[in-house]
């Protein structure tokens, strides 16, 4: 497994990381705890150290999932996770006290006495991103945080937040089907060092190729209610994926290995999820897959910037991108 420094902060880990979120009830279908800690654990084992989850995530189950697993071997794991959603994401607060009650919350839940990368979830648009910073930074010098992250933050607020504290990573959706960041906030997190962290690197396991109609989408599945899982745009995006598939077949690779490499060559180090050690160990391999000029060029033509069709999300949940 190769490896990479998040941004300036000293902290090194895996050129792929493991998203967990999916491993509690509520997104993706049916869950089983000690599958996903087998999951977790395993990672491990093969050299994947990057965790991400959030105090959101099952309403705090998602933390207390991870703290279990890696208990034992929490000096192996570095552990990213999220504040700024209320529970069931009702609203967005990033309030310094709110801040700093939430980060307690996680560091009890992930049964931990430091988190090594915290992020704001989302910006909250009623609270100056300085204060909310601010209190980010306090944790950090009383030692209860390590490092300090964004997600879904535009280029000025990455950099009003850089004044205020050193900001290690960037984390937002990132793949062959959202690419809107690369117009003006890649460019500022590079300009500022920043590592950018790519979530949904598989457009929510789409481009997987394993999902071949809306019914392989379980009851539960909250993919049901994203545009690009319904109707026309669903078989449209079916096709791409057959594209990308008939590549990835050339390269002697799965579509998601090559989607994955895709991510990490545009410079992102990319965190897919999964419940699963088969298809964790099928994206960890992707580490080590290089995509020639020539490669990256054919895979665009086929999936274009902006080839998608439908949005990531629901409208309201669209509003809150780009903070």
């Amino acid at each position: 497994m190769k490896h990479k420094k998040l941004g300036n902060s000293g902290i090194t880990v895996s050129a792929v990381g493991l998203g967990v979120m999916g491993m509690s009830p509520g997104m993706y279908g049916e869950t089983n705890d000690a599958e996903s800690i087998k999951t977790i654990q395993h990672a491990l084992d093969i050299g994947v150290t990057l965790f991400d989850t959030a105090d959101v995530y099952g309403n705090g189950h998602n933390e207390e999932l991870l703290g279990a697993a890696v208990k034992d071997r929490r000096d192996q794991a570095i552990i990213a996770t999220k504040f700024g959603y209320t529970p069931n994401y009702e609203s967005l607060n990033g309030h310094p006290d709110y801040v700093k009650k939430a980060v307690e919350a996680s560091l009890r839940r992930l049964n931990t006495d430091y988190i090594d990368l915290c992020y704001q979830h989302r910006v909250d648009p009623d609270v100056p991103i300085e204060e909310t910073v601010g209190a980010m930074a306090d944790l950090v010098k009383e030692g209860k945080i390590r490092s300090l992250g964004l997600s879904e933050a535009s280029a000025s607020t990455l950099r009003r937040a850089h004044a205020v504290h050193p900001i290690s990573a960037l984390q937002s959706e990132y793949s062959l089907w959202s690419r809107d960041i690369e117009d003006e906030v890649l460019p500022a997190a590079r300009e500022l060092g920043i590592t950018h962290l790519a979530y949904s690197p598989l457009s929510r396991g789409f481009i997987s190729g394993e999902i071949r109609q809306f019914d392989d989408l379980d009851a539960g599945d909250l993919r049901r209610y994203m545009p690009r899982f319904q109707g026309d745009n669903f078989i449209k995006n079916v096709e791409i994926v057959d594209k990308i598939t008939e590549i990835a077949a050339q390269k002697n690779c799965t579509p998601s290995q090559l989607a994955i490499a895709w991510t990490i060559a545009k410079g992102a180090l990319p965190i897919p999820g999964t419940k699963r050690i088969k298809y964790l160990e099928e994206n960890a391999k992707a580490a080590a897959i290089e995509l020639t000029a020539d490669e990256l060029a054919r895979i665009e033509q086929v999936s274009p910037k902006d080839g998608v069709h439908g949005t990531r999300y629901m409208k309201e949940l669209m509003s809150q991108l780009n903070g």
